[in-house]
């Protein structure tokens, strides 16, 4: 197991910017009668895109630089989110992946960020890129719309094996700015995800960058969810640079990356899910991936590009509206 890289060490120093400037980055900090510190960035609070920034840094264990910018897509000027990591499968599966689904006291949320890897939530994963964490402090990061319930809180620091005033929690609403610049910022694991389910190994995975636009806030949290979606899979862009052995094998693996590829892409995701009746699990995986993959294999010095951004389906999606002069 690799332990020499310490998620939430890192993320605990990033942590401190949020702790000291809270009215800056538009956060809320407080304390649980047990010590555990909460933290709201986009629940009551009204969080920023550089409070997601942060959490994004957050999340992916603070083994990733994360940048804002604008960009243009097709014509859409977009505030956009870009990653680069040079651990792209410890930041990203062995923390950003938001893989802890909790359900504690009919309180629900999905959890992410460096308190997996103390947790070892999956464990399977852990096992598959041979990482586990060791550190007395953890942060998890809730995608959520309430604060948790103390009894979760409890048994949350006892999962990750620590004391709960050494618990910092933040909370994040998907219907928020902060909340959709963090999922934009998930751009480089969504690839990830969908190089592994096609085999690749991800500890090939050398080094990773990604840029994604972050979409018009909507305050319904299914049409947010929707938007944060078609951001990555029809504006993101993500480059992976990797040690493969066999080029005809990654060619085979990067014609089938892109959410291109997918028998359902071009249609805004809030029409696929509302079809499936609002079943995740019946929508096909092919679509959940970048727009663009980039692979650079550093055995062949071959690059290979699939995908393409589709600067019609953001604009659906985002709920763009030409606007005209009124006529005097």
């Amino acid at each position: 197991m690799r332990e020499e890289i310490s998620v939430n060490h890192l993320a605990w120093e990033i942590l401190k910017k949020l702790h000291e400037k809270p009215s800056l980055y538009g956060v809320a900090v407080n304390e649980t009668t047990d010590g555990t510190t909460i933290v709201d960035a986009g629940i009551n609070a009204p969080g920023g895109y550089e409070a997601g920034r942060i959490l994004t840094e957050i999340c992916m264990g603070g083994c990733a630089e994360v940048k804002l910018s604008v960009r243009n897509y097709g014509g859409l000027e977009l505030p956009s989110i870009t990653v680069f990591s040079d651990h792209p499968t410890i930041s990203t599966l062995g923390s950003q992946y938001a893989g802890w689904q909790i359900n504690e006291e009919g309180y629900f949320a999905v959890g992410s960020g460096p308190g997996r890897a103390l947790a070892l939530k999956p464990k399977k994963i852990y096992e598959e890129i041979k990482y586990k964490d060791s550190f007395d402090k953890a942060v998890i990061v809730l995608e959520t719309d309430k604060y948790p319930p103390a009894k979760l809180i409890e048994r949350l620091a006892k999962d990750c094996n620590i004391l709960p005033e050494n618990l910092t929690l933040i909370l994040t609403r998907t219907a928020s700015i902060s909340g959709l610049t963090q999922v934009s910022g998930r751009i480089v694991e969504t690839g990830i995800h969908k190089l592994r389910r096609l085999g690749m190994d991800p500890n090939a995975i050398l080094h990773a960058w990604g840029c994604a636009p972050i979409p018009p806030v909507h305050p319904n949290f299914a049409e947010a969810m929707a938007r944060a979606n078609d951001a990555i899979l029809y504006g993101g862009t993500a480059c992976y640079v990797v040690k493969h052995d066999n080029e005809a094998t990654l060619m085979e693996i990067a014609g089938k990356a892109s959410s291109t590829t997918s028998k359902i892409y071009g249609r805004p995701f809030i029409e696929i899910f509302k079809e499936v009746g609002c079943d995740f699990y019946k929508i096909d995986p092919d679509l959940f991936a970048p727009a663009v993959i980039i692979i650079n294999n550093v055995k062949t010095g071959n690059t290979i590009r699939c995908g393409k951004i589709n600067a019609w389906a953001l604009a659906e999606s985002f709920g763009f509206k030409d606007g005209q002069s009124a006529t005097p």
